[in-house]
């Protein structure tokens, strides 16, 4: 069994347990007369927002232990500001829930493979990006997916609050979605033909294809080009300001392209250039 096929199978079966957990623990702190980031300095760990099924980014392992780019860079969040990376409660959230988390304030702050959209902006503050994407789509490599076209009146299967499925939802009505909460049904119902094709972030997108050479991503790149950010509570101005200063720097450093050659590269190889993921400066 190969590397990715592992750690979806080991994030199914943790997965709903971990979300159990992360709710009861992170209830809604009522806010006072101090500042969000003394708030968190006060209870010594800062609340993180976190996928559990999706590999490289953010997924349980075999140990029950968060991996992932997103991690990796939650990490260097928690060092910077509370001088350990391993003070972090992770909250495990599905691509729905992330707005929710944040205006709800079980989390401080969300590194889930969250994609900056003018309507996330209107109820969230997103930090500096740290990688950018578009849409991928993924078909079987014995009926590939090679237009939009060819999907009118099929099956494209998405997750619930995605990306994916905003973008399909209101430019593309003829198309039907098939969704799922979880990555892990998602790829599942594609494998087992339920769907003709699956629609993700082309990060993700090209690293299942890399793992699984059945299924093709037919078309690499559609829609615009969406930037990935942290995300905070609408205006948390302060650890918005921190986020952004911090995002820079460990960018500048190099720090955000360690984490992708560790995480990342190893599943796309040289085929893939990094610069497509990284170059986030905007235009």
């Amino acid at each position: 069994m190969n590397a990715l096929k592992s750690l979806i199978i080991a994030s199914g079966l943790t997965v709903s347990a971990l979300a159990l957990t992360a709710c009861e623990k992170s209830q809604p702190t009522s806010s006072d007369s101090t500042s969000s980031i003394e708030q968190i300095k006060k209870k010594g760990v800062i609340r993180v927002a976190v996928f559990a099924d999706n590999p490289p980014f953010g997924y349980v392992d075999s140990q029950g232990k968060h991996q992932g780019f997103d991690i990796a860079l939650a990490k260097h969040v928690a060092k910077d500001l509370l001088g350990d990376e391993n003070k972090i409660e992770y909250v495990v959230t599905e691509a729905a829930n992330r707005v929710e988390f944040l205006k709800s304030n079980k989390v401080d702050v969300v590194f889930a493979s969250f994609s900056v959209t003018p309507e996330r902006q209107q109820v969230v503050d997103f930090a500096e990006p740290y990688l950018k994407a578009s849409l991928g789509i993924t078909s079987p490599k014995t009926a590939p997916i090679t237009n939009i076209e060819q999907l009118e009146n099929k099956i494209l299967i998405v997750n619930k609050g995605s990306s994916s499925d905003s973008f399909f939802t209101k430019n593309y009505p003829k198309i039907k979605l098939l969704k799922f909460e979880q990555n892990t049904d998602a790829f599942n119902a594609l494998k087992d033909g339920r769907g003709n094709a699956i629609s993700q972030d082309s990060t993700y997108a090209l690293a299942w294809a890399a793992e699984n050479p059945d299924f093709v991503v037919g078309i690499p790149q559609i829609g615009n080009e969406d930037f990935i950010a942290p995300a905070v509570r609408k205006g948390n101005i302060e650890l918005l300001n921190w986020l952004n200063t911090e995002i820079k720097q460990l960018r500048d450093q190099g720090e955000i392209e360690k984490i992708y050659n560790q995480t990342l590269k190893p599943l796309y190889g040289d085929k893939v250039d990094a610069k497509i993921f990284l170059d986030v400066k905007v235009k």
